[in-house]
């Protein structure tokens, strides 16, 4: 005899909310009903393991039909089934959870990998449709039960002729959600969400035109029931990741490396983190993580669970203990989310001082690659900087990769100072000055270099970066010549600066007359306004034309000072320094041509 009546709910009735809010996303439906199917099978399994079953075949599976014609979605599994008592309790009544009571039945043996949404989410399934109906049968053999249910709330409960165990699920598709009958939409949602469940899901498009030779469509398996993250990380080749993070991220390039992840008690998650390579300057710096709940997706680029510093990874994480349904506010505000954040750091920190220790030359073949990273978590997270300092890189202008640690023991190198260059072009006739008297000079010509070496500083005691552009210590002689008031008064005269800074000393080479110096104080404070945005403040360096008393042009030019060809002369000193140091200013570039035309002028 047919029973009917109407859902009952513990607060009020839901339909209308489930129908249009239940989810921002309608397609979230077909992942909860094969979450749920995933469940039953799960459940299946764990009884026979404990001996609460018997006599089951092993042959677990999910299958999910579209069928366009008629207008349907089909979902069903061969797992536990529901008695007519069940589906009362389960279905009927919204706000039990099938899931939860399971557990707590059998909470003296392990149940591990129950989702948990039987119930709310199988209600899911009115965002789309306007009639859903089962037939479902229970592994205890007891009556098969048929239930359909409009979107009105009326339900129908009757005897089924179902002879299998199992759930079949029947979604009669409204008219304004037709999209759903495509094949390749539907698939498409089966493969984001349920691409890594532990159960074969089986995918069959009717309307799709069957295999030559063959009369009807096959199903096709969608899912890969052992994603990589679940497998130890022995057991997992090279080819095997790079396989995995092409199919995952659709990226063309192989990742530098990977961390495999598997956290136990109290965090209890698993994953893959990926270094990607970037390839080229136009390639984005954006990474990805995707959220996982025992294999089901959650969520696409969850940035909460990675630092800042770490935001161009890209990666799976599968995270038991977090909800399916994780809001935003969620992430930012969990406890376990900052363990995770801070576990994943650690490893990081121990993928790359591993790779530094065992293999250096892989690790200095993609330091370019992560270096902006690294010294951004430098600058950003003092507990980073303690584990990444003694493996940080620097290259110096011969190319070679070298710690701050080498660099200091290397020959030449002075106690106490770094001294670097930022633009081998730009800096050449420094770097030439430098390289002959075999002190290294560092490159660090990137913007993030000038906050690092600041952090740097501000950590290590008694050690001090200077550009090779703002001193003269180190390419001096020792007797330096004594300043001279009338060159530097012919000098700032000749270029029009009152007040300009003008000092003398003997350069070691002596075929420069003078060199364009700019303090590293200045320049650093003109950088840290350039990086913050500070267009409106204008703060100008500090600049030092220092001339070489050892140059035999300066030599004369301090004889013979006076006149008009003598600040020509000196002027034209000036702006070769500049040359030598920076662009030009328009003002700069024509009295440059007019001086060099000048000279020309003079040779015929």
């Amino acid at each position: 005899m047919a029973e009917k009546g109407g859902i009952s709910v513990q607060t009020e009735h839901i339909f209308p909310i489930i129908k249009r809010w239940l989810y921002s996303d309608k397609e979230i439906f077909l992942r909860e009903l094969v979450s749920n199917a995933a469940d039953a099978e799960t459940k299946l399994k764990h009884l026979v393991a404990v001996g609460q079953a018997t006599g089951i075949q092993g042959d677990y599976r999910i299958d999910v039909t579209v069928d366009k014609d008629e207008k349907t979605i089909v979902v069903e599994d061969n797992g536990i089934g529901m008695t007519e008592d069940e589906v009362k309790q389960y279905i009927n009544q919204i706000a039990l959870s099938g899931a939860l009571d399971f557990i707590q039945k059998y909470e003296n043996a392990s149940a591990d990998g129950i989702i948990g949404h039987f119930g709310l989410g199988f209600y899911s399934a009115f965002m789309v449709a306007h009639t859903v109906e089962f037939h479902t049968r229970s592994y205890t053999n007891a009556d098969a039960v048929h239930w359909a249910c409009n979107e009105d709330g009326e339900y129908e409960m009757a005897p089924s002729e179902k002879e299998t165990r199992g759930t079949k699920i029947i979604l009669h598709v409204s008219d304004d959600e037709t999209e759903f009958l495509e094949g390749a939409r539907l698939k498409g949602i089966l493969e984001k969400y349920c691409g890594f469940l532990s159960f074969p899901i089986f995918f069959t498009d009717k309307s799709a035109k069957p295999a030559e030779g063959e009369d009807e469509v096959a199903p096709e398996q969608i899912n890969d029931v052992e994603p990589l993250w679940q497998k130890m990380q022995n057991d997992c080749t090279e080819e095997e990741y790079n396989a995995f993070y092409h199919k995952v991220f659709n990226d063309p390039l192989d990742p530098l490396f990977q961390i495999h992840l598997n956290a136990d008690y109290p965090l209890n998650f698993k994953g893959i983190l990926y270094f990607p390579r970037l390839g080229n300057e136009y390639r984005s710096l954006e990474g990805e993580v995707k959220l996982f709940y025992n294999r089901v997706f959650v969520s696409d680029n969850i940035k909460e669970v990675l630092p800042e510093y770490l935001l161009m990874l890209k990666g799976v994480l599968d995270c038991p203990e977090l909800p399916l349904n994780v809001s935003r506010s969620y992430l930012q505000n969990s406890e376990y989310i900052s363990k995770i954040s801070a576990h994943i750091v650690k490893k990081v920190c121990d993928k790359l001082s591993g790779l530094y220790n065992t293999d250096l030359e892989k690790y200095r073949s993609f330091w370019d690659d992560i270096k902006i990273f690294v010294e951004y978590g430098c600058i950003k997270d003092k507990k980073f900087y303690d584990r990444m300092k003694d493996i940080v890189l620097f290259k110096n202008t011969d190319g070679d990769y070298l710690t701050l640690s080498e660099y200091r023991k290397a020959e030449g190198a002075k106690e106490g100072k770094v001294y670097y260059a930022t633009d081998l072009t730009q800096q050449s006739v420094y770097v030439k000055l430098y390289k002959d008297q075999g002190i290294p000079v560092l490159l660090l010509d990137q913007l993030i270099d000038s906050q690092f070496i600041n952090i740097i500083e501000l950590h290590e005691q008694n050690l001090t970066f200077q550009r090779i552009d703002s001193v003269t210590d180190e390419i001096s002689k020792e007797d330096a010549g004594e300043e001279a008031e009338g060159l530097k008064a012919l000098f700032a005269d000749a270029c029009g600066k009152e007040g300009m800074n003008v000092k003398q000393t003997a350069l070691k080479d002596a075929s420069l007359p003078a060199i364009l110096n700019i303090t590293e104080q200045s320049r650093r404070m003109q950088e840290m306004a350039e990086i913050y945005g500070m267009r409106d403040v204008h703060i100008p360096p500090e600049e030092i034309l220092v001339l070489n008393t050892e140059n035999s042009i300066i030599k004369k030019l301090a004889e013979h000072r006076d006149g008009d060809k003598a600040k020509a002369i000196a002027r034209q000193i000036y702006l070769l320094a500049v040359l030598n140091q920076r662009q030009f200013t328009a003002e700069e570039l024509a009295s440059f041509l007019e001086g060099s035309y000048g000279i020309l002028d003079q040779l015929q």
